[in-house]
């Protein structure tokens, strides 16, 4: 079983990221849960929201405390909330962030694991028109995690999209494009 918890702050899509990789990770015939941790329920508050993705069923219904992956939506969190608080040894870090440097290290205490980078920003304003890093983040994810098929994880995400967005194919054709950056454009440090 990959667990996996994301840090970002309310009205980044953290928790509908967390969402869309369950739902995408049921589609490619995963068991899977995705939930979110519900504190002040405001715009820009931190939020943390989790996911569990195994081949078998899945009997253990809490919060994670000890995830193999942290996905970090706001780099802004990472001097507030000790992001790497029981990360597993062997486990890796994905933060949104144009700081394409070590200097990253910094901010994260003693942990000396993998960290993946992508300037999810960036690609949501370029492919989107507006800030939402939650569909980049996701595919960088995926792609540091390996925790699905590359094509399958697309395949299942642009089905997701169609059926959320029927009625507007420009919200589908931006959101797969983002995705597809996030996937390629995600870098280890």
């Amino acid at each position: 079983m990959v667990e996996i918890r994301w840090h970002g702050r309310g009205g980044q899509g953290a928790k509908t990221a967390s969402l869309l990789l369950a739902e995408s990770a049921f589609e490619t015939g995963k068991f899977i849960q995705g939930f979110p941790e519900y504190g002040p329920e405001r715009m820009g508050a931190p939020i943390t929201a989790y996911n569990r993705i195994s081949d078998e069923r899945i009997l253990v219904h809490s919060n994670i405390y000890y995830p193999d992956y942290v996905v970090v939506v706001d780099e802004t969190l990472l001097s507030d909330i000790d992001v790497t608080k029981g990360l597993k040894e062997g486990g890796a870090i994905v933060i949104n962030t144009a700081n394409m440097s070590q200097d990253i290290r910094k901010y994260l205490k003693s942990y000396k694991g993998s960290i993946y980078i992508v300037d999810a920003r960036n690609i949501s304003m370029d492919e989107l028109g507006r800030y939402f890093p939650n569909v980049p983040m996701l595919g960088a994810l995926v792609v540091a995690s390996h925790i699905m098929d590359d094509k399958l994880f697309i395949d299942a995400m642009e089905k997701s999209f169609r059926h959320k967005f029927a009625s507007k194919p420009q919200i589908i054709e931006g959101n797969m494009r983002a995705l597809k950056r996030g996937m390629q454009e995600v870098r280890a440090i």
